[in-house]
């Protein structure tokens, strides 16, 4: 990528090292101050990037190296961060942990970009051994640039300076930007696919200003700052991007005018599909099914997100109006396109974590369940079976699929056959009726 997209990463070891709340409250605070930054999250992710556009008011992006090319995570880098100072990026788990097959990390984002990167440490429990965790990451790839850290969860102010001289000690020139407090004020609720989505965080902006005070005290923010303009284009580039095409949507449009569900049970659509999409002319319409609204009537295709039906079954068997809307569109052969939370709402039924069985739309054959949940999780390859909006028979997608739902029963036509990162093949997945289709499948990009 060119040097001319300014950017930093921030990442961490492990997951659950802190580096989201981190991250929300640098973008908040430096907000405060004037600065205009851009906000993106490394991987496949919906709610971490919902709290970012919260932190900096603005919209956040995915950047994801392994479902994207790289002429595709450029163009939609430097569309991004047109009119910004600098592109933030939150990290995915740990620094060089990606897909099964170990591509696509924040690392590869990083060396990818050229981006430097600060590493938030979480110090619980040791001293002078972070020094070595940091060492250790610093020096594991050459084509990557640690150019700072952040230590966090720090218990009192001699803790913090004997890893601070351990860090002067064996470390020089890798400067600790900032420690930063055990606090329960820097702590978010979470739910079974991670942080309780930041629309129903009643408090939201009341936690990112006192995360921001914090900050401000504990990180030295202009250090943070320089490192962008002192290091942009240090680490080692191994990919090239040839020629960006920064309007050009990641996938087709799924129709000339989409209506797409949105509301706290769909909440989880990329922006950089729902924006490619409009880049083409596409319209874009939102409709909420929680609130009992039919998708526009002048819409030639709806798309229903994933999220969380299974928190909402009831209210969603109970919408009328948002049934017979989707019925009527199934009637006039409406493009319906549906992805994991989306894809379940299309189905016959779905069963919640108490055990009741909820009906949903009876647009597909299909049973869920959550009352006993089991894990799906990881990247993925889509060949679809039939042609579809997004491409001829036999093209591939690629995304990823994270869900606790049981499968009850799955009859019909599939949409496509699946493989994992690594190319075990998952055989037949999805289900297609007509003009309705969809799979647990969340799509990122054109393979």
């Amino acid at each position: 990528m060119p040097d001319t997209i300014p950017g930093i990463v921030i990442a961490a070891p492990a997951s659950n090292s802190g580096k989201t709340v981190i991250t929300l409250a640098l973008l908040r605070a430096l907000t405060r101050k004037g600065h205009k930054i851009a906000a993106a999250k490394t991987g496949p992710d919906y709610i971490d990037p919902a709290f970012q556009a919260a932190a900096c008011r603005d919209t956040c992006i995915n950047l994801d190296p392994w479902a994207m090319t790289p002429d595709q995570i450029n163009g939609l880098a430097r569309d991004h961060t047109h009119g910004k100072a600098f592109l933030m990026c939150e990290g995915v788990m740990g620094l060089f942990d990606g897909a099964a097959n170990g591509d696509g990390s924040t690392a590869d984002l990083a060396a990818l970009a050229g981006w430097p990167i600060v590493l938030v440490v979480d110090v619980k429990g040791q001293s002078a051994s972070a020094a070595a965790v940091i060492s250790g990451f610093a020096k594991f790839r050459d084509d990557i640039n640690v150019a700072g850290v952040i230590l966090n969860r720090v218990g009192s102010d001699r803790h913090k300076q004997m890893i601070v001289d351990a860090c002067a000690k064996h470390l020089p020139d890798l400067p600790v930007l900032g420690a930063v407090r055990r606090s329960e004020d820097l702590i978010l609720p979470e739910r079974h696919l991670g942080l309780v989505q930041a629309g129903e965080h009643a408090e939201l902006e009341t936690f990112l200003d006192r995360a921001a005070d914090i900050i401000s005290e504990d990180i030295d923010l202009d250090a943070l700052i320089a490192l962008v303009g002192e290091n942009a284009g240090k680490a080692k580039k191994t990919k090239k991007s040839a020629n960006p095409m920064p309007t050009a949507p990641v996938i087709a449009p799924l129709g000339r005018h989409v209506a797409v569900a949105r509301d706290a049970a769909f909440a989880f659509s990329y922006p950089h599909l729902l924006d490619g999409w409009r880049a083409a002319g596409t319209k874009i319409s939102f409709f909420s099914p929680l609130a009992n609204e039919a998708p526009n009537p002048d819409c030639d295709a709806i798309y229903l997100p994933g999220g969380y039906p299974e928190l909402h079954a009831k209210t969603l068997a109970a919408a009328k109006v948002f049934r017979a809307g989707m019925h009527d569109a199934a009637q006039r052969n409406i493009l319906i396109y549906g992805e994991c939370g989306g894809y379940m709402t299309l189905g016959n039924g779905l069963v919640d974590a108490s055990g009741t069985r909820h009906e949903m739309l009876g647009l597909l054959p299909l049973e869920t369940s959550f009352a006993n949940r089991r894990l799906h999780l990881g990247y993925r390859e889509a060949q679809m079976g039939i042609p579809t909006p997004f491409g001829p028979e036999g093209m591939k997608l690629r995304g990823h699929e994270f869900h606790y739902a049981t499968t009850l029963s799955e009859d019909g036509m599939p949409l496509c056959r699946m493989k994992t990162a690594t190319g075990l093949d998952l055989g037949p997945a999805g289900l297609v009726d007509g003009s309705v289709f969809g799979s647990f499948f969340h799509m990122i990009a054109e393979s």
